[in-house]
Parts: structure tokens; C-alpha cells; sequence
């Protein structure tokens, strides 16, 4: 699944689930858990069942954000919402690894029942707490299925008792740490939304820092935040043109019996090329999804 952009619509609002193909999100989220108030839970569910069915978003990706395991409603999203065309669970308020396979066992026997290939549904899990943070990478490392994690900052501040900033220094060790866990056990971390969704000058500095720190996508809670978020992870024109230029620099070197070589001043050796064609993959996905 390509992530840059994940849009979080909430269940309980069939206008705005009818909207999201026109909108250029890379995968849609729709929402049981905190956009739903209580009483309108089952609501949501069967609001959101329905448009499973229907819901056209061409090449991008569909998601549910259902209720933490914690809450006694997991079971009734989870048979409400497991589908064909559903691509993952995004699970909220995950604190470890046995609660991501007691998730994961319960998934498999619904595809199982389904007639669904095993492990088609992946696994979006949330890392929103002070322990979760600590057990990020059993989290992120607990099962296959598991594709993301995803940083909570506003539930996170809520556990620390801080008050969030628009600097954000107060999540800034576990927005690291998160990524270097992600990385660790090879799965995609997607930051943090940003709550501000006037605030698309912001928007576009602390997504530039979520990909400098490794992230791979952001969420939104706006579809005004959508535009801007792809833009800054996807790789420029004069990145993908560098990177080009870095790997036949270095094949060439190679051919040559040469383990570096020197490009425009600086140093060409096997981590730079590596960083280079990883890009090069993920301009490629990017292209592939545009069509």
C-alpha cells in the first residue's frame, strides 16, 4: 500500500464517504472510533458496511479504524466491516504485541469464513501511549500482517500530561523513536495528523520534518491537508534526477572494479546508492498509482 496520505472520514457521515473519490487522498479511513460518539457507534458500523460495497476509489486504498481492543466493541466492527475490498484495520490505542496477535487471530478466522486470501487485511496499529512507545518495535514486529505504525501525539500528550505545541517538542523522542522502530522491523511509519487544518503553512513544515525523521506518509483530518501532504513525500523532480545520476555513477564504478566514486564533490559509495534507488522505487509506486 502506498501511504503518503491517509484521510480519516468519519463513519458516522455518509455525504462525506461519498466524496472521497474525488479526493486525491492515497488511502481512505473510515472512522468507528473517536469521530463517533457513542450512541451512534452501531450507526457508524452499518453506515460504513455499506459504503464498502459501493465505495469506488479506483487504484487508492480503503481502511477502518475501528474501536481499541479494550473497549468490548472490537468484535462488532471487525464482523461489520471485514470485506473483499477492505485493505487494512487501522487499530487504535495498541500497547503490545500480544493485543496485536489477538487481533490478528481474530482477522484470520473472519477472512477464513469469508473466503478471503489469509492476511489480505493488514494492520495499521496506533502507537498513542507511554507504553506502547516503549513496545514499539514488538508492536511493529508482532505478525505479518502488521504494514504501519502510526503515531498518536495528541493521545500521547494526553498520557504525559503535557500540553501539545505547534513546535512540538513534547513529542519529539517518540516521533523518532517510532520511525527508527518501524524501520528496525520493516514496516511503513505514518506521523501524526495535524489537528491546525487552517494551518496548511504548518502543515507543510511538520510534515517535512515527519519525512526527515523517516515517516513514509502523515494522516489528515482535512482534505484541504491531502494536497499538501503528498507533495511532501513524494520525491521531487531534481531528487529523482539526482538519484539517477547517483546509481549509473556507481554501476558504472562498478564495472570499472571501483567501490566509490565522486559525484559533483561529494562521495558515492553503497549507502548513498541504496538511499538513491530506494527513492527511485517510491517514485516509481507514486507513478504507478497516478496512472
Amino acid at each position: 500500500m502506498l501511504m503518503r496520505s491517509i484521510l480519516f472520514i468519519p463513519g458516522i457521515r455518509p455525504n462525506m464517504i461519498a466524496k472521497a473519490p474525488g479526493i486525491p487522498a492515497d488511502l481512505f479511513c473510515l472512522d468507528l472510533e473517536d469521530s463517533v460518539p457513542p450512541a451512534e457507534k452501531a450507526t457508524a458500523r452499518q453506515i460504513v458496511a455499506t459504503h464498502l460495497d459501493t465505495l469506488d476509489v479506483g487504484r487508492r486504498g480503503l481502511a477502518v479504524r475501528v474501536n481499541a481492543l479494550t473497549t468490548g466493541l472490537l468484535d462488532e466492527d471487525l464482523e461489520a466491516v471485514v470485506h473483499p475490498r477492505l485493505q487494512a484495520i487501522s487499530l487504535p490505542k495498541v500497547e503490545s504485541a500480544e493485543q496485536v496477535r489477538e487481533v490478528d487471530a481474530r482477522l484470520a478466522l473472519l477472512e477464513q469464513a469469508r473466503g478471503l486470501p489469509p492476511g489480505q487485511i493488514k494492520l495499521l496499529c496506533w502507537i498513542e501511549m507511554a507504553i506502547a512507545v516503549i513496545n514499539v518495535y514488538s508492536i511493529a514486529s508482532a505478525c505479518p500482517r502488521v504494514a504501519a505504525v502510526s503515531f498518536g501525539a495528541e493521545d500521547f500528550a494526553a498520557d504525559l500530561e503535557v500540553a501539545r505545541t505547534r513546535e512540538g517538542l513534547e513529542i519529539s523522542y517518540p516521533r523518532a523513536v517510532i520511525a527508527v522502530a518501524a524501520r528496525a522491523a520493516g514496516v511503513a511509519a505514518i506521523d501524526t495528523p495535524e489537528p491546525d487544518f487552517k494551518d496548511l503553512e504548518n502543515l507543510e513544515v511538520d510534515a517535512r520534518r515527519a519525512r526527515n525523521l523517516g515517516y513514509q506518509g502523515k494522516f489528515c483530518i482535512h482534505p484541504s491537508q491531502v494536497e499538501i501532504v503528498n507533495r511532501v513525500f513524494t520525491p521531487a523532480e531534481a531528487e529523482i534526477e539526482y538519484a539517477r545520476r547517483v546509481v549509473a555513477a556507481y554501476e558504472e564504478a562498478e564495472r570499472q572494479g571501483i567501490g566509490a566514486v565522486a559525484l559533483d564533490g561529494k562521495m558515492i559509495d553503497a549507502p548513498v546508492v541504496l538511499r538513491a534507488r530506494q527513492l527511485l522505487q517510491r517514485a516509481a509506486s507514486i507513478a504507478a498509482l497516478a496512472g
